[in-house]
């Protein structure tokens, strides 16, 4: 249930939701995805994001729709996402994937098949690219990219591994994810084999008709799944889930609440060019044999500056951070050490309501002697100087199926 002081906040969150998300490209040039009439058939609220003209609300509203995710399924159209399939031309998968090593400080070589992990392509300095899932298929390394920086990654990939590699934009399928605890049971309807997958899974199988790549992950803390299929049954696939009752259409403002919560970071926002993994908490994403003393040590581009941090420490790290009083602090909000410094110490990058936690939410960068779970801070909001403390990540447990 909403409660009264959550949807006097809705309007506000809504609007800014709106502006936080919109990347000003000009209408006339906006792409869109297989889905986009069905889209405007249900009323969504259209915005410029990423090059395409996407869902950011339908007539739910942005509360509602995260809630729905939360307590039963929601369903998001990421078609305008990079879909992108890496073949080694020995046609050992494994020889791919020792390529892809030079791009990413992730174990990609013993990954298991029909297994996906979470990287980030870094560059020379360390910072990051994008992130990105990488699936092992057992012939080929499938790769989901950022709409955004997806024509700038397939360059990268061009540029780094085509003398080894064939590399494969996938062009005629769209991307859906279907999220929250009862996504199994209304997949399930649609596939025997969905049930079986545990977090990080991935399988081919048939939906409808269609040949679908379905893996078990999102980026919502949700159980849930992405489904690639192809854009001539886009449409059929995702009107046979909406006519499930648990299942209901959400937007890209939901999706931004719902992994800001999950504590999940946006690339441009959280993490860029300018952040390394260290910096950003990311650590966890780099496995053991890539570190200094592991079986693959180095070997990707900025690995210098990302061990030096791994036994240095970074000088600033990415946090959670808890507003006190019910004002967001969204991105861009100057930090400080006290109410009277005029020096900052940080800033947000990224911030609004979070619905399910019920009170605002954000993360941001501060120096590692104020990282500690906790400490207080003080935020410039609108020339005021507002209290909050640095609080733990995700603020709302994950509820995958491991």
């Amino acid at each position: 249930m909403i409660s009264g002081t959550m949807t006097e906040e809705a309007p506000k969150h809504r609007k800014r939701a709106m502006a936080d998300l919109n990347i000003g490209c000009p209408m006339a040039d906006l792409k869109q995805t297989p889905l986009h009439a069905m889209h405007t058939d249900l009323g969504a609220k259209m915005v410029p994001f990423a090059g395409y003209d996407m869902p950011v609300q339908y007539p739910m509203g942005v509360m509602k729709e995260h809630i729905h995710t939360r307590e039963h399924a929601g369903l998001f159209d990421v078609s305008h996402m990079g879909q992108v399939i890496i073949r080694a031309k020995s046609g050992d998968v494994r020889d791919a994937a020792l390529e892809l090593e030079r791009l990413v400080p992730m174990n990609i070589a013993d990954l298991g098949e029909n297994r996906q992990r979470y990287a980030f392509f870094t560059n020379d300095k360390g910072g990051i690219l994008d992130d990105l899932m990488v699936a092992n298929r057992g012939d080929h390394l499938f790769l989901v990219v950022n709409a955004a920086c997806k024509e700038d990654d397939i360059l990268h990939l061009r540029a780094h591994l085509l003398d080894s590699c064939d590399i494969e934009v996938i062009t005629d399928r769209a991307l859906i994810a279907l999220q929250g605890p009862a996504s199994e049971a209304a997949l399930s309807r649609l596939s025997d084999d969905v049930a079986a997958m545990c977090f990080m899974d991935v399988a081919t199988t048939q939906i409808m008709g269609a040949e679908c790549w379905v893996s078990r992950s999102g980026y919502t803390g949700e159980d849930g799944y992405e489904i690639s299929v192809p854009n001539d049954k886009a449409v059929e696939v995702a009107a046979a889930l909406l006519a499930m009752e648990e299942v209901a259409p959400i937007g890209l403002g939901a999706r931004d609440s719902l992994r800001l919560e999950a504590g999940l970071c946006l690339y441009g926002n959280d993490i860029d060019t300018t952040t390394t993994p260290v910096e950003a908490d990311l650590k966890w994403a780099i496995q053991k044999a890539r570190r200094a003393g592991g079986d693959r040590e180095g070997g990707f581009i900025g690995a210098d500056a990302i061990l030096a941090q791994f036994e240095k420490g970074a000088d600033h790290k990415r946090v959670g951070i808890k507003p006190e009083g019910r004002a967001p602090m969204r991105q861009g909000t100057v930090l400080f050490a006290d109410e009277t410094s005029a020096n900052p110490i940080g800033e947000i990058t990224s911030g609004g309501f979070g619905p399910s936690f019920e009170g605002p939410v954000s993360m941001g960068y501060v120096p590692v002697e104020f990282s500690n779970i906790g400490t207080q801070v003080f935020a410039d909001v609108r020339g005021k100087r507002m209290p909050a403390t640095v609080h733990d990540l995700p603020f709302i447990p994950a509820n995958f199926k491991r």
